[in-house]
């Protein structure tokens, strides 16, 4: 029989920590989406006869775009950012 191989998982202050540091990024980058859509949109409201909630609705699925978008980083690789860039 052989040895049972030990696990070398980190401590749950580093997951937390780095956790914490990823939904930090995520939020940053789904608010600021957010924010941006909105602002494009409202430009755009007058020359293409948008309503003021289907410009919201614009920003807020420009904004759940960049929610999955992070996520999707997340899944992909293992770090503490919600980048597709290789390193970040």
């Amino acid at each position: 029989m052989s040895a049972p191989h030990s696990l070398d998982l980190p401590s749950a202050e580093t997951v937390l920590k780095t956790g914490k540091t990823y939904l930090r990024d995520l939020a940053e980058r789904v608010v600021s989406t957010g924010l941006q859509a909105g602002l494009g949109a409202v430009v755009v409201t007058k020359p293409f006869d948008l309503s003021m909630w289907e410009a919201a609705g614009l920003a807020g699925a420009a904004a759940s775009l960049s929610l999955v978008k992070g996520l999707v980083a997340r899944w992909r690789s293992v770090t503490n950012s919600a980048s597709l860039a290789k390193g970040v």
